[in-house]
């Protein structure tokens, strides 16, 4: 592992999820992610030169057993990132170390990073979801966000924490909770990663 952090390597078929989980393990202090691809690769694909610790890989059910397949081949341990339970544990039996539902918030992430980077298995229950929340677009026409909402989406998309968001607009680390809560109230979202991923796909940032 690396002594200045862990070195974590994204995969992920779509180029949002990619980003959102980018900016989401950024956020986490003693994370650097080290690079990002597409899961239909195949271990030479795998950028070793940055020499990843962890591998943090967000596919659907359909994609499991034959991308984990590939990427449990890399030899680096591998965090799952699954819609549901009965997807989390295909992905341990297909060689994942660990699996999480892919709503799962930075904190609970970065743990479960830790953990499988460490050795240990994470088998946790995974929470069942009903819809895949990154694989729709926003439903239903999103409630406008005020402008304050607007800047503090456009910060939380750029992969700050909250602490380096209230320093940025001048204000309080209490008032940044309190704007980030309203947008994924809007948005329908759970997790910072959901919610960039939602804001990009109805157009208000661009990743």
């Amino acid at each position: 592992m690396a002594v200045d952090g862990l070195r974590v390597l994204i995969a992920a078929a779509d180029p949002l999820a990619r980003a959102g989980l980018r900016a989401l393990v950024s956020a986490e202090p003693g994370f650097e992610v080290v690079a990002d691809m597409g899961i239909d690769v195949d271990e030479t694909a795998v950028p070793t030169a940055s020499a990843p610790d962890v591998l943090l890989a967000d596919m659907g059910e359909g994609e499991l057993a034959d991308a984990l397949s590939t990427l449990a081949s890399t030899d680096l341990p591998v965090l799952a990132l699954v819609p549901h339970s009965s997807a989390g544990r295909v992905a341990l039996g297909a060689g994942a170390r660990g699996a999480l539902v892919r709503t799962a918030d930075g904190a609970r992430i970065a743990a479960a990073l830790r953990a499988v980077a460490a050795g240990l298995q994470v088998s946790e229950p995974v929470q069942r979801v009903l819809d895949d929340p990154l694989d729709h677009a926003v439903e239903h026409p999103v409630e406008e966000m005020t402008p304050r909402e607007n800047e503090v989406l456009q910060l939380l998309a750029a992969g700050l924490s909250n602490k380096a968001i209230a320093h940025r607009l001048r204000i309080s680390e209490h008032t940044v909770k309190f704007h980030v809560t309203a947008i994924m109230g809007k948005l329908g979202t759970h997790s910072r990663t959901e919610t960039v991923t939602r804001a990009a796909r109805a157009g208000l940032i661009v990743l």
